[in-house]
């Protein structure tokens, strides 16, 4: 494997962590979905979104990085997706702004709107942002409608257009396919039994603990039926790969399911993911309190291995509905070997990065929440 082979499959990796970090930290968002089921109560509110308010930053900060590492490492994915399904992820991007807007002002003095505007902005942000990043991430094995073509160096005007939309949708056409439903829907109920487990450990009340397991157990079956549903379908599914020697895609029957095969230590952080993922929602459940960390070192692990499965082994990860040789690999979309090269060495500051956050969340998190310290005068959300 040459250097630029190897540095493309490294930022693949990069990214591939980065996006299961931020499914993870979308229990922020499934905590605000059901803000109104688990608090019915001022104050049982204000202690929720207390909770999640030490950690809201971190998504969106997870969710700006992952979108910068996207453009800095593959750039044509990122002109591609990005430019093309331009109202998805617009509607993903105001869905986190309201987010940001509702923590700075909920409870200010002399607040304009009210509490309950901003209220309704959390839910908004806690129903879609999870839906529509999971369908999003579904387009990488369904596909989009776009064409590549990279000798169109002057478009109508003058300008650069290499990737181009082909419906006037751009993004939304991806609601038709069931199978963006299904993960975008198994997302959503994973932020939410998240959220419960995360809630259980950083809220001292025996009220809002009952509601997160009840609230487990309703979501369940839901979750499992949407996830095993996508998974079946994407491991039967043909995909799409490209040559090695000269970059010609064709498909392949059961590509998926080859890459785990192929690939035997994916298959297994998957099945490990899947497995801690059901533990902690058995333990969950039962009330204990750290399960939000099986939930999440499970949940890390599943979506690592799935997009380790969308990128490596010669697949395109981003497959194109409209031109098949305009589908998007690793090899065909990246930087230069000079810029790959020297993100690389800036990647090493990664572990200590990770390393204050980590810092930072037991900091946080040290004392859990009560009903005393939100009647208190310190400050709040």
């Amino acid at each position: 494997m040459d250097t630029l082979t190897l540095l493309q499959h490294y930022w693949w990796l990069i990214i591939s962590l980065l996006g299961a970090l931020l499914v993870f930290l979308l229990f922020v968002q499934g905590g605000q979905a059901m803000l109104y089921d688990l608090g019915r109560t001022d104050e049982e509110r204000n202690m929720i979104v207390n909770a999640l308010g030490r950690k809201w930053e971190f998504t969106f900060t997870t969710l700006v990085t992952f979108g910068g590492a996207f453009f800095a490492s593959f750039p044509l994915f990122y002109s591609t997706s990005f430019g093309g399904a331009a109202y998805v992820w617009t509607a993903i991007l105001l869905c986190f702004v309201i987010q940001a807007v509702a923590y700075e002002y909920r409870r200010k003095p002399a607040n304009v709107f009210g509490e309950r505007t901003y209220n309704a902005f959390l839910l908004i942000n806690g129903l879609l942002g999870p839906l529509l990043l999971g369908m999003a991430v579904s387009t990488l094995f369904t596909g989009a409608n776009f064409t590549v073509d990279r000798l169109n160096l002057a478009g109508t005007g003058g300008e650069a257009v290499i990737s181009q939309w082909t419906t006037p949708w751009h993004g939304l056409e991806a609601v038709a396919d069931i199978r963006n439903w299904l993960l975008g829907l198994a997302v959503t109920l994973l932020a939410q039994m998240l959220a419960c487990q995360y809630l259980m450990n950083s809220i001292d009340d025996e009220t809002i603990a009952a509601r997160c397991r009840r609230r487990i157990a309703v979501m369940t079956p839901g979750f499992v039926g949407c996830f095993v549903g996508w998974l079946a379908a994407l491991l039967v599914a043909d995909g799409l790969t490209a040559d090695p020697a000269t970059g010609a895609i064709r498909v392949e029957e059961y590509k998926y399911l080859h890459n785990l095969t192929a690939m035997p230590y994916v298959a297994a952080a998957l099945l490990a993911g899947v497995l801690l993922v059901l533990w902690s929602i058995y333990t969950g459940w039962r009330g204990n309190r750290r399960a939000v960390w099986f939930g999440g070192s499970g949940t890390i692990l599943a979506v690592l291995a799935l997009l380790l499965a969308a990128g490596w082994n010669d697949t395109a990860y981003y497959p194109s509905l409209a031109d098949m040789q305009s589908s998007l690999t690793i090899r065909n979309s990246s930087s230069s070997l000079f810029t790959l090269r020297t993100m690389a060495w800036v990647s090493l500051f990664v572990p200590f990065v990770a390393a204050y956050i980590w810092y930072a969340w037991r900091a946080l998190n040290r004392r859990p929440i009560t009903r005393d310290e939100i009647r208190g005068d310190g400050h709040q959300y």
